[in-house]
Formats: C-alpha cells, sequence, structure tokens
C-alpha cells in the first residue's frame, strides 16, 4: 500500500509542474507587470482546467510506460465522471479531486488492459485502443456511486477544510509540521494537493494556491511560511554543515553544500538538503519540522499572504511579490533573516554535541573519494553505472522511475544494495521502505540518471 500511495504522490508531480508556466503568464499579463491580457488569459485558462490537467498527468504517471493511450484515457474518464456526476447531483463538485480520481482510474485500468487480446472481429479496439473503452465504462458506473453518494463524503472534506482554514495559525501550523514530517516516506503530496487544489472556494476557484492567483485576499496563508525556511533557513542549515565539517575537509564539501542551498533559495527544491540530516538525526528532523509548523504560524499572524506557483523559493517571491492577494511579502524577508540565524546556530550546535556524520565529519573509513565522472550525457552514464552496482546489479532492479529528486525503484531484494557504494556515486541518501520498495535521492538531475539506468536494464 505505501508503495502504491508513493506512486500517486508521484504522479502528482506532473501536472504540478505545469503551475509554474501557467503562473508565470498570469502574473506577466497583469497590469502591475507587463499588461498583456493574452498572457494573463491564457495562464488563467491553464488554471481553470487544472482538474482535466490532473486526470492527463496522474494517468500518464500512474501508467507504466507513459503511453499516450494513459492520457487520452485520463482525459474520457474525467469528462465522464464529472458529466455524470452534474446530470444525477448538480451541488457535487469534484474539481481538482475528480481529476485526480479518474486519473488514477485510467492509469490503472491502462496498466491492467493496454496488452489485452480480443477475437479477432474485435481485434481493432484491443490493446492500448481499449483502455479509453473500459476507462469509460468504469467511471460512467462511478459517477452514479458519486453521484448518489458522494454527498456526505464531500461534506466532511468541507467541514476539514473549513475547520483547518478557521484555525488560524494552529491550522497552518499542523499543516507545515505535516508537510515536512511526512517527506521522507513521499506521502506530502497528498496533503498538499488537498489543501493547495481542494480546500476553500473563491469564485470557483479551490485550494489555496488556486485561491491566491484567482485573487482570493484570504490565500496564501498555507504557502506563506514556507518561503523564511525554503529561502532562508535551510540554506543556513547547510552553512552550518560546511562550518561544522572537518577543516582539512571542508572546502571538498563546499561545492555539493553551496549548489544545494543555493537550489533551495532559488527554487524552493529542499530534498537535497534534508536528507543530508534527516535519517542522521531523527530529533534534528523533527526540530526542523516543528520550525516549519512555527514559521507558517508566524506568518498567519502577522498577516502575511503569499503563494507560489511552484514552491517557495526566489523565483516565486518576487514573481508573486506584487500579486492582487499578496500582502505584507516584505515581512518574509525579516522572518528569513531570523530563521537563518535560528537554523545556523541551532545546526551547527547540535551536529557538534550529538557527533553527527555529516558532509565532511564521516569516520576516516568512510572517506573514500567521489571520483567526478565525465561531462555532458557521459556523466549521467557513469553515474548511472555507478549506481546500478550499488543497487545490486540490473537482476535486482525490476521497476525504474523517478519524480524531482528521488529514484523510486522496486527491487527483488533490498539487503542487497549497497548504501555505502551509492553515497560514495553522489546519493544524498537511501530509503528502504520495504524489502522490495527503494527510494535513492539524487538531486535535481535525477531524471537523467533515471534514463541511463533504464538503458542499463
Amino acid at each position: 500500500m505505501l508503495g502504491f500511495l508513493q506512486k500517486i504522490g508521484k504522479s502528482l508531480q506532473l501536472p504540478i509542474a505545469v503551475l509554474p508556466a501557467a503562473g508565470l503568464m498570469l502574473r506577466l499579463g497583469q497590469d502591475d507587470l507587463l499588461g498583456i491580457p493574452l498572457l494573463a488569459q491564457t495562464g488563467d485558462f491553464i488554471f481553470a482546467n487544472l482538474a482535466l490537467i490532473f486526470a492527463i498527468g496522474v494517468a500518464i504517471g500512474l501508467s507504466k510506460d507513459g503511453h499516450g493511450s494513459a492520457a487520452l484515457a485520463g482525459t474520457i474518464g474525467y469528462l465522464v465522471l464529472t458529466k455524470g456526476i452534474e446530470v444525477i447531483n448538480p451541488d457535487i463538485k469534484l474539481s481538482v479531486l475528480g481529476g485526480i480520481i479518474a486519473g488514477i482510474i485510467a492509469g490503472l485500468l491502462y496498466n491492467r488492459f493496454s496488452e489485452i487480446k480480443l477475437p479477432e472481429w474485435l481485434a481493432f479496439f484491443g490493446g492500448r485502443r481499449f483502455v479509453p473503452i473500459i476507462t469509460a465504462a468504469v467511471m460512467l458506473i462511478l459517477s452514479l456511486a458519486f453521484g448518489y453518494l458522494w454527498g456526505p463524503v464531500q461534506e466532511g472534506i468541507n467541514n476539514v477544510g473549513v475547520w483547518l482554514t478557521e484555525a488560524g495559525a494552529a491550522g497552518v501550523a499542523i499543516y507545515g509540521f505535516l508537510n515536512r514530517i511526512l517527506i521522507p516516506v513521499g506521502l506530502h503530496q497528498f496533503i498538499n494537493s488537498l489543501v493547495w487544489f481542494v480546500f476553500g472556494e473563491y469564485n470557483g476557484a479551490t485550494g489555496d494556491l488556486n485561491r491566491f492567483f484567482a485573487g482570493d485576499p484570504s490565500a496564501g496563508f498555507f504557502m506563506s511560511g514556507m518561503f523564511p525556511i525554503m529561502m532562508f533557513g535551510l540554506p543556513a542549515a547547510a552553512a552550518a554543515m560546511i562550518m561544522a565539517a572537518k577543516k582539512e575537509r571542508r572546502k571538498a564539501v563546499s561545492g555539493l553544500l553551496i549548489g544545494v542551498a543555493f537550489t533551495s533559495f532559488l527554487t524552493g527544491i529542499t530534498e537535497p538538503i534534508e536528507f543530508m540530516f534527516m535519517f542522521l538525526s531523527p530529533l534534528l528532523y523533527v526540530i526542523h519540522a516543528v520550525l516549519t509548523g512555527a514559521s507558517m504560524a508566524i506568518a498567519q499572524l502577522l498577516d502575511i499572504h503569499l503563494g507560489f506557483t511552484f514552491s517557495a523559493g526566489a523565483i516565486d517571491y518576487v514573481l508573486n511579490f506584487n500579486a492582487p492577494a499578496a500582502k505584507n511579502a516584505w515581512l518574509l524577508l525579516v522572518m528569513g533573516a531570523v530563521y537563518a540565524a535560528i537554523y545556523f546556530f541551532l545546526f551547527y550546535f547540535l551536529i557538534k554535541k550529538l557527533d553527527l556524520k555529516t558532509p565532511g565529519r564521516e569516520d576516516e573509513t568512510d572517506e573514500e573519494a567521489i571520483s567526478e565522472p565525465a561531462a555532458g550525457g557521459d556523466k549521467y552514464a557513469a553515474m548511472a553505472a555507478k549506481y546500478m552496482a550499488g543497487l545490486g546489479g540490473s537482476d535486482n532492479l525490476t521497476e525504474i522511475d523517478n519524480c524531482v529528486t528521488r529514484l523510486r525503484l522496486k527491487v527483488k531484494d533490498a539487503g542487497a544494495i549497497d548504501e555505502k557504494a551509492l553515497k560514495q556515486a553522489g546519493a544524498r541518501g537511501v530509503i528502504k521502505l520495504t524489502k522490495t520498495d527503494v527510494q535513492v535521492i539524487v538531486g535535481t538531475d535525477v531524471e537523467f540518471v533515471s534514463n541511463e539506468l533504464k538503458k542499463l536494464k
């Protein structure tokens, strides 16, 4: 079940990747920037059709080979589901949740029926052509179930959303804590999807992220507090790791840590830093999650409203600083300076006090040099070869997939994996979820490594 939920979490990231482009067009087209209606309206149109985009993206993400037939099935499934429900009960509005459900069903049906053989007189409709057909039939049945039974469930979801949004600082603090604490098992995307795309409604837009870009003055509370953490807190933690490294190794680890710190500051991608201390000290990671929740609560108490299309990095901060729903965004810089100091001194003290083996502090026996691969395409081929050896060889790998920063793998035996070899090859961390489900944290160039691994398989 955990492996299945992680696949869904990974598949959610494909449609989410569309949001930066939509947000960029929407913001640049506003009167306070370029004042180009074409840009503004096309960006807004993408946000207005997020449910359909999720249906397509999730179906592709869950399909075993990413074929376009899965995308077509997701589209058909969403259209049948929403229209069927509308006929039965117009008061039920699934919005993005409906797209996610349709995408999941379509992806699963594609994996089950994409190679089906039909009798010769029906052979034309066999294989991948059968998937949209069976998806339409299944979603028609589901539309009946949702139309008659979903009302109380929708009310329950709405009540949770109302409670979370009306709980003030406590509500956003709980979300911020869960957002970080669920990262090790890759399930944070579930709560993100509900908060960003489902909870709350403003002029037809649902979810904190959608409502922010629709101009809702009450939106942004579930995103604002992330900026001090991602732009300042975690980069300061990376600086603390550099200063805590052994003097003779400080220069060697600075390149790695400065790179991931800049990535966090600029884009809000934090996993490469977090996995450097996540398993070395669960206490330190829990403190990080608590500090995140506190940042969310403080931003809410200071009435700060700011949103992002992808993550809380400098790009989104600058882009959305003057958005119609933005308010008091400058205070995030003040919060960031305070959080940078807290993270630096707290991390430095605990790394030293607990003698954590963060980069540059490993024992002598673990300090084998990591050879630099060749540049260009050969770089990733060389990395993939080392990863393959550390993963126990091609015979041990059954499935290879990836998300933004992680390899998501199915293996025959997780015990055959050499974690030390993977880390020497450049991995930031290794998570053995079950005997067959493994994740390897690579970084933002994980897709290139994944592609090379598939060639070796």
